[in-house]
């Protein structure tokens, strides 16, 4: 009897693991297996308006406002499933999502080579070309201190890391004194404004936004970064091979440009931020 009873245990633990090995062979890819658990997992850095910040007056998710947060409920609303928001450093949500971690980082992407190496990233489904691209936020008294990259060889120079702006100071700034490298643009922004470096590379909506907010800080006059037109447009990022889920999530990014819902997020989240003073 005890020899029966330990055999049947052991049946009983072999089809237990059968069944948990099973488990994630039956998602033939994540699509299917975001459907299945019924939960989005979408990683953001929640520090750069208006794409995505906090409300401080708010608690728990809800405190996550912002274009991209519309945009990520709206994805998980056509997928049928519950959205949950990953709060991460930008460097992180960019390696958790690669890893595959989490399903999708929605956090303001920009399009990079090293980047499209990593993960899958979507069609753009936001693009600046009526806006004034990249540039350099600085102290107010400084705004026409830095009119070419020529003039910033003696400057302190703070950017994202792991961002576009890093990759076209690093390719457009032929020489500077240091540059230093922080996880949000906030960061950047305050180093600035408290004199531990003299210039932060931004996207200048995002750094307008600041500089009305902050008095003190400003853009520099007259400088633009060369922006590569063939990296157009802010992405969706997702772990590399997931094709199909890729390809729903571009057919999602066709419906909100068609019918012009993110840029109407992005405008009412731009009024949204500047009255919360960020």
């Amino acid at each position: 009897m005890k020899k029966l009873i330990a055999l049947l245990l052991t049946l009983t633990m072999m089809f237990a693991l059968t069944a948990c090995g099973g488990e994630k062979a039956e998602y033939a890819n994540r699509l299917e297996e975001i459907k299945a658990r019924g939960v989005l997992t979408v990683a953001t850095e929640p520090y750069f308006a208006p794409n995505e910040f906090i409300d401080p007056s708010k608690e728990g998710d809800e405190k996550y406002v912002g274009a991209d947060i519309e945009f990520a409920k709206y994805i998980a609303d056509k997928l049928g499933v519950e959205l949950q928001i990953v709060p991460l450093e930008f460097t992180a949500v960019l390696s958790s999502v690669a890893e595959g971690k989490y399903d999708l980082a929605i956090s303001a992407l920009a399009y990079k080579p090293d980047r499209a190496e990593a993960m899958n990233l979507s069609k753009g489904y936001y693009f600046d070309e009526d806006t004034e691209g990249y540039g350099m936020l600085c102290r107010a008294e400084d705004v026409d201190k830095y009119p070419d990259a020529a003039s910033m060889k003696n400057a302190v120079i703070v950017v994202q890391a792991g961002s576009l702006q890093q990759d076209y100071v690093m390719s457009q700034i032929p020489e500077y004194k240091e540059i230093k490298y922080v996880s949000s643009m906030t960061d950047a922004f305050l180093m600035v404004q408290e004199n531990k470096a003299d210039l932060a590379a931004c996207f200048i909506g995002n750094g307008r936004l600041y500089s009305d907010a902050n008095p003190g800080v400003n853009i520099v006059n007259g400088f633009k970064f060369e922006e590569n037109k063939e990296w157009g447009g802010t992405r969706i990022g997702m772990k590399k091979g997931e094709d199909e889920l890729t390809a729903e999530i571009n057919a999602i990014i066709d419906e909100v440009i068609a019918s012009g819902v993110y840029a109407k997020w992005y405008d009412d989240y731009a009024a949204y931020a500047a009255k919360l003073g960020l």
